[in-house]
């Protein structure tokens, strides 16, 4: 039964996370197309909520759940391949983070020098990473 409540909210945490890593490139889009000042503040403060009060208490709580789930049974975890590639494409998106923090911090001194067609294509790699796991632990290929 624990194992059903971890994995549950497992689940529940990473679509917070994905929320977050879905939204806040858009809002890059937006604030890379803004020209007015006030515009601009006000997608600084959005943006560093969403960043601190969502994506990293959602990133933390789905990792300790999914590292919780694999203390359960790590010798079977370990031994599926398709655990490795989901794990390598989580510490890819973690990094992806990292790299959006980087650019909310980037937009907050009047430094970005990025297009929004830039965060267009830049919001696209966690929809891609989400397949992939989703497919890896729905299908389990290998």
């Amino acid at each position: 039964m624990l194992y059903l409540w971890l994995k549950a909210l497992h689940i529940i945490a990473m679509v917070c996370w994905f929320a977050g890593l879905f939204y806040l490139p858009r809002l890059f889009v937006y604030h890379a197309m803004s020209t007015d000042e006030v515009s601009r503040e006000r997608f600084c403060i959005m943006e560093r909520k969403l960043y601190r009060g969502i994506m990293w208490p959602s990133l933390i709580a789905t990792a300790v759940l999914g590292l919780w789930l694999i203390s359960l049974n790590p010798s079977y975890y370990f031994s599926q391949g398709w655990m490795h590639v989901k794990l390598t494409l989580v510490l890819l998106l973690i990094a992806y983070q990292f790299v959006c923090g980087a650019q909310l911090k980037a937009f907050a001194r009047g430094e970005n020098r990025r297009g929004h067609v830039f965060y267009r294509w830049f919001n696209e790699a966690p929809v891609l990473a989400l397949l992939g796991i989703v497919i890896l632990v729905v299908v389990r290929p290998f």
